[in-house]
Order: structure tokens, then sequence, then C-alpha cells
């Protein structure tokens, strides 16, 4: 049977607008108070309805969130980040899948499920920006990601450039010298190119090469794609003494082209990927990587959406997420990389 206010506010002799009070967290309430009431509400095991509470409020209570692979890695982390981050406001999370899709993403940013969701969060890969300029659906869209559209809509993504340009700069300090470059895309890419970008930047700024026999172009992320990235550099001829990857997935698939090769990590060939998945941290060799702050990402998307439908940021805002170069074996070494 479920338990009601009424039920609530019975045992514990208090008012239901009192109860209501302490279940919707109003500030104006007691500490004595707030603990006699959670007190009967832990005893009768009381949950609030959430679906009422938001059709109070004009809202179903459901965020949805479009990503372009939900088989990667990186992008179910940050699935998470967004559920865990809505679901501490009693939202839930709606997911989508695009296939980094132009047609796709075009369809989830017109607002198809506009009826069922509060707000969208965006990652897209192909969306032009006069797609989302011919936009007329009023639900409030976050963007994730590098794509940058010039346009009246929140937008949180790490810079790029110098994350990219922070792990060439750790391979350089470590002595290595022909840095390859294996994920720029070969057809339009915002994120590949800026980190390519980042990775011409710095080995420019160390006097080193940057030329184009050291970067293998590829059609997908995955690690068949680093695999046969690493395939192509090696057959070339190309012998680098460190990789950069696009993600963790290229680069533990160039990881396993190595060891076929003879070529021992990071004795012989350094690598760094991009995304700091868990699987990464533990292979036989365990990966440096660019580690993007996915749960703030994720807090960031949920409280933008939150803070449109409130009209609490009447502007809108990029937001620059935080990251960090997490330094394992593939670059230090099993004895360094445990210090």
């Amino acid at each position: 049977m479920r338990v009601s206010l009424k039920d609530v506010a019975a045992h514990a002799g208090v008012s239901v607008k009192t109860v209501s009070n302490v279940v919707n967290n109003y500030q104006h309430v007691t500490p004595a108070m707030r603990e006699r009431v959670q007190r009967s509400i832990d005893a009768l095991g009381y949950r609030p309805n959430l679906t009422a509470r938001h059709l109070r409020k004009g809202r179903t209570g459901i965020i949805a969130l479009a990503l372009p692979e939900l088989g990667n890695p990186y992008f179910a982390e940050l699935a998470a980040a967004v559920i865990d981050s809505a679901a501490e406001h009693d939202f839930i999370v709606l997911l989508d899948h695009t296939g980094g899709r132009r047609e796709q993403e075009i369809l989830v940013s017109q607002g198809f499920r506009a009826r069922v969701i509060d707000g969208l969060i965006l990652s897209p890969i192909e969306l032009e920006t006069d797609d989302l300029r011919e936009r007329t659906e009023t639900v409030p869209l976050v963007l994730l990601g590098e794509r940058e559209y010039d346009l009246p809509y929140d937008h949180i993504a790490i810079d790029n450039v110098a994350a990219a340009r922070a792990a060439v700069r750790h391979l350089v300090g470590l002595g290595r010298r022909e840095v390859a470059f294996i994920g720029a895309r070969r057809g339009r890419s915002e994120p590949a190119q800026l980190r390519a970008r980042g990775w011409r930047e710095e080995l420019t700024r160390a006097g080193l090469p940057a030329d184009d026999g050291l970067v293998a172009a590829t059609d997908g992320w995955g690690h068949a794609d680093g695999a046969a990235a690493m395939t192509r550099l090696l057959d070339a001829g190309r012998r680098p003494d460190a990789v950069f990857a696009y993600n963790d997935l290229m680069a533990i698939g160039a990881m396993r082209v190595l060891h076929e090769r003879g070529l021992r990590i990071p004795e012989d060939v350094a690598v760094a990927g991009f995304d700091d998945v868990v699987e990464g941290r533990f292979g036989a060799v365990t990966l440096t990587s660019v580690s993007p702050d996915k749960e703030a990402i994720g807090r960031l998307a949920v409280e933008s959406v939150l803070a449109r439908l409130t009209g609490e940021a009447p502007e809108p805002r990029r937001i620059t997420a935080a990251y960090r170069l997490v330094e394992r074996e593939s670059t230090l070494g099993r004895a360094a990389a445990r210090d």
C-alpha cells in the first residue's frame, strides 16, 4: 500500500503542509521539525511521487541525452555522470543514440521528443550551424563537445588544443623526437582537427618535425581504426618513437600492433591517448591519457538545463571544463609509473 503525505503527517503529529515543506526541502523548517518528520518518513517508508511533483510544475521530469556512440566507453562514462547528476535533482535521463549522423542529430535537435522531455543535452558530430539556426523548438538545449556554433545555446567542452599540447609536451619532455598523431579524420571532425592542431603546435614550439608523414587519418574512432593507422605508419617506413592518439581506443589498438611488431612500450615507442577510459587503466601496459573531468561535464550539463528551466541563466554560456594528464606505464615505464 502506498504511503501518503497524510499518513506521514498523522504519524508525526504535524500538518500535511509541514510534511510537504520537509519533502520539498523548504528552508523555513526548524531542524527539530525536519528531524521529526524525517523519522516518520523513514519509519513508514514514504517515497515522494516525483511524477506528480514535476507535473505540478508543468514538467515531465525527463532530460534527453543524445550521444554519437553508446558503445564508446567515454560516452558511456559521460552518460553515467549525467544520469547521476540528474538523479540528484529528481530527474531521469532518456538516452538517444545518433550514431554521429547529421540527419539523426537534426531530428533530435529539432525536438521530435519535445513533448516528453524538459531539456536536451546533445553531443553533436556532424550537425551544422545552419541546422541549429533553424531550430524552432523551445525545449532548452545544451551542447557538449568541441564543435563551435556561435549560437545562443549553452556549450560545455574542454580546451582540446591545450589538452593535446599537454600530452605532446609530456612525450617531448621524455626525450621523444618523432611523435606521430593517429586519428586525424578523413571527413570533417572538429575534435580531431583541434587535437591535431595541438599536436602540431607543440611539436613546432619544441622545434620538432610535424610533417604529414607522421599523421595517420582514419574513418572511425575504435580499436581497429587505431590498429590500422599504426600499421600504415609502420608499413610506410616510419618508426616514430612516440604516438599520440585521438582517443584511448585508438591508442590501445595501436599498442596491439606495436606489440605484434616486436616493439616495446614505452622503451621503443611511448603511447598517449585521450579520454582516460577505464579500459586503459587495466591493460598489460597501463595507458597515459588526457582525462577530461567527465563528472563535472555531466553535472554542468544538467545544471545548465535546470538553469534554463528556472530562468536563472538568461545569457548563453560557454563553459570550459577541466582536464588533466594522467601519466602511466605507456610513457613512463612500469617502475616509474609506480612511484
